[in-house]
Formats: structure tokens, sequence, C-alpha cells
């Protein structure tokens, strides 16, 4: 009995239901789903060139065409304003570096104006107090430079009277100076071996002007300068100068 029951209930409606499969092979598959892959791929580029000549931009579009010509005009005028910037700052270096030869120009000019003055006013005293004859250091000045630790002097040499030969000799600075606790004598030009002996020189025959700077060692204080007029190694005049 109940194997008829169960033979029944096999071949009855309520039997379980059979799925029948077709069996396909792994390659066929592959292919499938390759030719899937490149269907999706050529609908994409489509979508995407579509999306371009929708909006104007096609790679033969005139609103392409004019971005790259603008493009272009644009880029010339950017090396066109460069090149004349770069012609403008060369220019400019130009007009400063001629501006500055300029001021230093007018100082140079300040400064023989200056040199001019004071020899008019000098001979102008001469011709109105009479000359006086012999040997004479008529003006001498020292004073602090631009340059820290210099100082700079003038010296002005006469010989008066009717000469008949040019005055030769050399002109002596003697610098007293105080360095710490202690007294420091500086001879020039014996004493400073960058000292031209030639600008120490001394060849006229109604006057003469020297100019030069002196080096002050760092730590001193100048005390006193003397200037001494050497003829054949003997003095013949000399001034000093107190500093406090």
């Amino acid at each position: 009995m109940k194997r008829l029951k169960a033979l029944r209930r096999r071949w009855s409606v309520s039997a379980p239901r059979m799925t029948v499969r077709t069996h396909v092979p792994w390659p066929l598959r592959l292919g499938a789903w390759v030719l899937l892959l490149a269907l999706s791929a050529a609908l994409g580029l489509w979508i995407y060139d579509a999306g371009r000549r929708f909006a104007g931009l096609g790679s033969d579009s005139p609103e392409l065409t004019r971005l790259r010509g603008e493009l272009v005009t644009v880029t010339a005028d950017r090396d066109r304003l460069q090149a004349a910037a770069n012609a403008t700052e060369s220019r400019l270096g130009i007009e400063r570096s001629t501006q500055q030869q300029l001021v230093n120009q007018v100082r140079s000019l300040e400064v023989d104006n200056a040199r001019i003055q004071e020899d008019l006013a000098f001979f102008e005293s001469l011709s109105t107090k009479g000359e006086a004859t012999g040997l004479a250091i008529k003006r001498m000045v020292v004073e602090r430079d631009e340059v820290p630790g210099h100082m700079r002097y003038k010296i002005l040499v006469t010989q008066g009277g009717k000469q008949t030969r040019d005055f030769t000799g050399s002109l002596q600075l003697i610098l007293t100076l105080q360095q710490g606790n202690k007294a420091v004598i500086i001879n020039l030009p014996d004493n400073d071996p960058k000292a031209d002996a030639k600008a120490f020189k001394l060849v006229f025959r109604r006057y003469q002007r020297l100019e030069g700077n002196l080096v002050i060692p760092e730590g001193a204080v100048l005390k006193q300068v003397q200037a001494r007029i050497l003829e054949n190694g003997q003095v013949r005049k000399q001034q000093s100068l107190m500093f406090k």
C-alpha cells in the first residue's frame, strides 16, 4: 500500500517540478561576455560623440575652430606684451644707471665748485692783504669722510714773492692717535705701505693743492694731525690741527 501511494504521488499533479537546462560550453559564454562589453563601449563612445556634436564641440565644429583661433591670437598677444615688458625693464635699468651717473657727476661738480670757491676766496685775500713771501701752508683742513674710519685732508701750500725756480720737496703727515691707554704715532707715507709716495710730492712755483684720505685704525681716536713741508729732508714749514 505504501509503495502504491508513493507511485501515485510521483505521477500525480502534486509531483515535484523538474527543470531542463541546456548545457552551454564556457568558450561560448566568454565570447558572449566579450561581445556584450564591446557593444557597451561602442554605445558609450557614440553617446559621448553625440553629446559633443549636440554641444557644438565636434572636431570640425565652428565653435572649436573659433576657440583655437582665439587661443593663437591670445598667445601671440601675450608673447608681444612679454617682449615689450622685457624691453621696458631693460630701458629702465639703463635709465637708472644713467641717472646714478648723473648724480655722481653732479656731486663731483659740487666738490669742484666748492674747491674753486675756496681758491678764489684765498687769492682774493692775498690781493687785499698783500702777497707774503716765502713758503707757507695757507690752508689745512682735516674732516670726516663718508666711509667710516676714514678722514679726508686738504692742504694748500704756497710760495710767495718773486720766484725764479720751482720748489721741490714733499709733504709729511704725523698722526697722533689714542689707542686704549697708549699714544700711537703714524708717519705718512713712511708707515703706510699702501700709501702712494707720489701723492706726497711737491713740485710747484706759486702753489700746490694736496688732498687724500687718512685711514684710522679700528678702536683708535685721532688726536692731532701735523703737516710738514720737507726740502732735502729738512722741515721748512709745519702746521698742526688738534682734535678733541
